[in-house]
């Protein structure tokens, strides 16, 4: 065997006995500060070349003298390597304890900042992932706190719409039972009234629920668009003629659609309800489905004389009626809440914006494949 392999054999069996007892330490001290870690590793560096050394001195039979130079410059090694180590780990300690502050500060309900500093790239990526967390937590807080005074303006304006017509139910039926209602048909006709209003009520409650609850379940089939509009004016048609408004829908492409016909008509006639319901006598109720690219645009416009730019992001929320003056006779506010659940359980999406003399509704879905 050559003098070289031979050096490297000791080598070899010198460094691997310190590196086998360095990784036994570790395991033992793996729940400890990084700083021990660190100097644990150094440590085993260290050991591993002075062992090796020692092998291949004792291996040679170096001389005292010789022997005694190289363990010196080793052990000097050894001293300035565990100098850097214990530095290293303390400024690494150092980092980690302020990101640790720093995600402590968000945890508790408010923002991450980054610690100012340098810090190594894993803690720098670190901190970007835990401010990016914070930015999610943040929308994710405001859109509670946006859905809970919903849900408080939904209850109350529910509460103030079940008490009206409950307390004149109460008062009608107290007249029929005592014999002094003068015009019992008129009282029967009035209650028959009151009491589709209050199931049209619990149904859109009932609907709106199954929404938020995602269990809306979907029939989808292949229809056109064409055909979905003609039902949905058909429905409404009599609303418009009984308050005097006019339905156009002669820009209507027949654009194929994958979609709940049931569902997607209760969309549409929602849309031209509410439209009808708020375009002054004489007016015009527009209804147009126009093509683009893989989706389709179905679009409502009204002559309401539009809705206030602070309250464009809040037409869709549940139980947003908007203003006492441009809504007087309005409902609980759910039905255009529910044509954005089930435009959103289609995959498509929901908007409204002003034009001139009135606002514009539109539905965007995703056409029919083939």
């Amino acid at each position: 065997m050559s003098d070289t392999l031979l050096i490297a054999v000791y080598a070899f069996l010198g460094a691997a006995a310190a590196g086998l007892l360095g990784a036994g330490v570790l395991r033992v001290l793996r729940h400890r500060s990084l700083i021990v870690s660190l100097t644990v590793v150094t440590a085993v560096a260290v050991t591993a070349m002075l062992a090796g050394t020692l092998a291949v001195a004792w291996a040679m039979f170096l001389s005292p003298h010789d022997l005694t130079v190289v363990t010196t410059v080793v052990a000097m090694a050894a001293v300035v390597s565990l100098a850097t180590a214990l530095l290293l780990g303390h400024w690494v300690v150092a980092r980690s304890r302020d990101l640790t502050h720093a995600a402590r500060s968000f945890g508790e309900g408010g923002s991450f900042a980054a610690p100012a500093g340098e810090a190594t790239a894993e803690l720098a990526a670190l901190s970007r992932e835990l401010a990016l967390t914070s930015a999610k937590l943040a929308e994710s807080r405001d859109r509670e706190r946006a859905l809970e005074t919903s849900r408080r303006e939904l209850v109350a304006w529910i509460s103030h719409d079940l008490r009206t017509p409950l307390a004149g139910l109460r008062a009608m039926s107290e007249a029929l039972e005592d014999g002094v209602a003068d015009d019992p048909e008129r009282y029967f006709k009035q209650i028959r009234t009151e009491v589709d209003r209050l199931n049209s009520m619990v149904g859109d409650l009932f609907e709106l629920s199954r929404i938020h609850a995602g269990a809306l379940s979907l029939t989808l089939t292949r229809m056109s668009v064409y055909d979905l509009v003609g039902d949905a004016l058909a429905g409404a048609d009599p609303l418009a003629r009984e308050l005097g408004v006019r339905l156009v829908g002669d820009r209507v492409e027949a654009v194929p659609v994958r979609v709940d016909g049931k569902e997607m008509t209760r969309v549409l006639v929602n849309l031209l309800v509410n439209a009808i319901r708020h375009t002054p006598m004489d007016g015009t109720v527009a209804v147009a489905a126009e093509r683009r690219p893989g989706a389709v645009v179905l679009s409502v416009t009204d002559e309401c004389g539009g809705i206030a730019e602070e309250n464009l992001g809040r037409v869709f929320d549940t139980g947003w009626r908007g203003s006492d003056a441009r809504t007087p006779n309005a409902g609980a506010g759910l039905g255009l809440a529910i044509v954005r659940g089930i435009v959103e359980a289609h995959s498509g999406e929901t908007r409204v914006r002003n034009v001139g003399g009135g606002c514009r509704f539109e539905v965007t879905l995703p056409t029919a494949a083939g």
